[in-house]
């Protein structure tokens, strides 16, 4: 490690250890809760889609879900006057419990001299390098969040590109505790087709179907998750349309406002031929407090910096009642061509 870079590198261990009271960084050290908060709100800063859902911070490792909606009216009347009748209040929360676990997550990377070489004589070593990791756990997480099946006591990149074995999603936490939510098929078992002869023609219909699955009382501040592969059919099939009508050119921008009447994102990292309805704060990443731990290690026999980080966090849909979605992985287009069949 050059000298100036071994400077940047002993400041940046010097401003960490002074933000978290720690003696050495060069050891595991624990991150207190109010730095912690203060982590996870940078964390989320660096996505587009996390600071509109939920990331918060619980006690236990395991309990029942700290948020949701209210799952049946609460409003009422009852004759008290009548002998022996007394008012019954309702379970704002509805009478089935939903349930969290969290599982430890690792994100231990490292930072090559010469990377460090580079970066060094920009005066911001430090900076740059934590908005590095804190920008590809954001990423990380919301991969987790839509791709997360299982938690493996290894995990495996190699098998696992979309780290389908870090941690269980919110689709996944759908399949666990409401699979009627979760549409896997139309017509044709194992597949739900879009386009002209399918089970949808377009995604206003497909949207306007999902909604039924969401109890009319919960059906308030509603947002389509819809997959760019998806928009980009959609958007195609009516430009060609509209294609040689220009007084019509601009009615499709506003039939493109929305999606069965509701509005629409494509979040980052969401599945191509993904769509779901709910409410955007309807879902949750969950962190538990105090596990937080860091230890950083200048390896010279490797050439690089490792920096190890852990943390037990979860993903939650806070009142699956109202959300619904669709297997992304089943979604076929009408016109696709049929796989070919051996003789």
């Amino acid at each position: 490690m050059k000298t100036l870079t071994r400077q940047a590198f002993h400041q940046f261990c010097a401003a960490l250890a002074q933000v978290h009271g720690a003696p050495d960084v060069t050891e595991q050290f624990a991150i207190e809760p109010s730095l912690e908060q203060r982590l996870q709100d940078a964390i989320v800063e660096q996505s587009t889609f996390l600071p509109q859902i939920n990331v918060v911070t619980v006690d236990e490792m395991e309990g029942q879900n700290i948020l949701g909606s209210a799952s049946g009216p609460v409003s009422g009347r009852t004759d008290t006057s009548v002998d022996g009748v007394e008012r019954v209040p309702r379970n704002v929360l509805g009478l089935k419990a939903y349930n969290y676990k969290l599982a430890q997550t690792n994100s231990d990377v490292y930072l090559p001299y010469n990377t460090m070489d580079v970066w060094a004589r920009f005066g911001d070593l430090g900076a740059r390098y934590t908005r590095y990791v804190q920008g590809r756990i954001a990423n990380d997480r919301e991969i987790v969040g839509w791709y997360g099946l299982s938690v493996a006591a290894t995990t495996d990149l190699a098998a696992n590109p979309l780290l389908q074995d870090v941690n269980k999603g919110w689709l996944q936490y759908m399949r666990e505790n409401l699979p009627a939510n979760i549409l896997t098929e139309g017509g044709t078992a194992g597949e739900i087709v879009l386009g002209d002869g399918g089970d949808y023609a377009n995604l206003d219909l497909a949207v306007n179907d999902l909604l039924q699955g969401i109890p009319t009382y919960l059906r308030k501040n509603l947002t389509v998750l819809v997959g760019s592969e998806l928009v980009a059919r959609e958007t195609a099939l009516l430009l060609t349309a509209v294609q040689g009508k220009p007084t019509e050119k601009n009615a499709m921008n506003t039939a493109m406002a929305t999606l069965g009447g509701l509005p629409w994102q494509t979040p980052s990292n969401y599945p191509a031929r993904g769509l779901a309805v709910t409410p955007l704060k309807n879902l949750s990443v969950y962190v538990q407090t105090n596990t937080w731990r860091r230890n950083l290690k200048d390896k010279p026999e490797k050439n690089r910096v490792e920096d190890y980080n852990s943390r037990n966090e979860g993903y939650v849909v806070e009142c699956p009642e109202a959300f619904v979605g669709w297997e992304f992985d089943n979604v076929k287009f009408s016109d696709e061509a049929a796989e070919p069949t051996g003789e």
